[in-house]
């Protein structure tokens, strides 16, 4: 049992040496795409739903007041007018009257994705085709709607994730999460863009034309999905629209979180990683080469050179997605965890298998197969 384990985890580790050589490979290629350059200037509506005044959402949103674009428009929208965004949203409109913005008081949410029904009040209240709709917690250079006009050029692009480098808060969980985001999560992005293409999108930030979303059924189709991000973009795919990966980095903004909501925002991240995605969830055992490879070692010593080997792939396709597409300070500053978030990364990974229910925003949720979800009797 011990030597089948044992050639077991090695077939494992044999493979994630090629999923870190592709991950170094797949982020020169994503940098050898250069951006297009910007020939139109097609009017933005950006579209922001909110909830609650979460660390930083003023400066969150002031960023993108700041746009060096000729027309665009923001939208923002709340459930109530108690709600503690409403007074920043509004000083910031006072601050700006230049920018043409409106504040939507949807009301509660019939959808059980109550992002998803804000987007849709938004789509519905928007002026222009093309939508940035980007969560609170993100911020932005100037140049974002800059970037973005030039990469829609191409006629057929439907659907843009933009890539994303997270920024802790004060607490370990926040700054361990971030360093796993930073260096684990985008490489299985590139790796899957230069295999297959994009198929999919993902992330805080993406970018949609009204007319692909509603050819695609609207955000009634997707109201049911907790990954409604992924979903958009597969749909759009499947119904033949270009699916791409922005070169416009943003920063996720992850905020201060405690060690308790930092584990429960982690299974449920898995949890619903793995009903969104099953076979992409078993073959993330592939992007923590270290974990298995200390467990291959611990059961067959004479094997400490594939330690060795991983840890240096590691290390390569870390610096490959932090450092050259990401430039990201965090990593180069506590380099010394990554091997620590690893390790949680791979428990949380086995523990999303297990459970079909996940806590979000105070309620409890059951995930179905397909990934769509409902929410349980109180």
């Amino acid at each position: 049992m011990t030597v089948a384990l044992a050639l077991l985890l090695a077939a494992v580790a044999a493979g994630s040496l090629v999923y870190c050589t592709l991950t170094v490979v797949a982020a020169s290629r994503y940098l050898a795409v250069a951006p297009a350059p910007l020939s139109s200037t097609e009017p933005v509506s950006i579209l922001k739903p909110l909830s609650g005044a979460d660390e930083g959402l003023e400066e969150n949103l002031r960023s993108f007041f700041h746009q060096k674009y000729c027309q665009f428009e923001i939208l923002f929208a709340v459930r109530s007018e108690s709600d503690a965004a409403v007074k920043l949203t509004r000083g910031l409109q006072t601050e700006y009257p230049e920018v043409p913005t409106r504040l939507l008081i949807t009301g509660e949410p019939p959808y059980p994705n109550a992002k998803v029904f804000s987007l849709d009040r938004m789509m519905a209240e928007a002026r222009y085709d093309l939508l940035v709709m980007s969560d609170s917690d993100i911020r932005v250079t100037p140049e974002l709607l800059q970037t973005i006009a030039g990469e829609f050029q191409d006629s057929n692009l439907g659907v843009a994730t933009c890539p994303y480098r997270a920024v802790p808060g004060s607490s370990i969980w926040s700054r361990l999460e971030a360093i796993g985001m930073n260096t684990e999560f985008l490489g299985g992005v590139l790796v899957a863009r230069m295999i297959e293409g994009m198929k999919f999108a993902v992330g805080p930030t993406i970018v949609a034309r009204k007319r692909v979303i509603e050819k695609i059924g609207g955000f009634e189709r997707l109201k049911e999905y907790l990954a409604e991000d992924f979903v958009m973009g597969k749909f759009a795919a499947d119904a033949g629209y270009g699916v791409s990966l922005s070169s416009y980095v943003i920063e996720h903004r992850i905020g201060t979180e405690g060690l308790r909501a930092n584990l429960a925002h982690r299974l449920r991240w898995a949890r619903s990683t793995r009903r969104s995605r099953p076979a992409g969830y078993v073959g993330q055992v592939f992007t923590n080469p270290l974990p298995v490879a200390l467990i291959l070692v611990a059961l067959e010593p004479a094997w400490w050179p594939v330690f060795l080997v991983l840890a240096v792939a590691r290390a390569a396709a870390a610096w490959a997605v932090s450092q050259r597409v990401l430039n990201d300070p965090l990593t180069r500053a506590f380099w010394w965890l990554v091997p620590v978030q690893d390790f949680l990364s791979f428990a949380f990974w086995v523990a999303g298998f297990f459970g079909n229910s996940i806590q979000w925003r105070g309620r409890r949720y059951y995930l179905y197969r397909d990934g769509k979800f409902a929410p349980l009797s109180r």
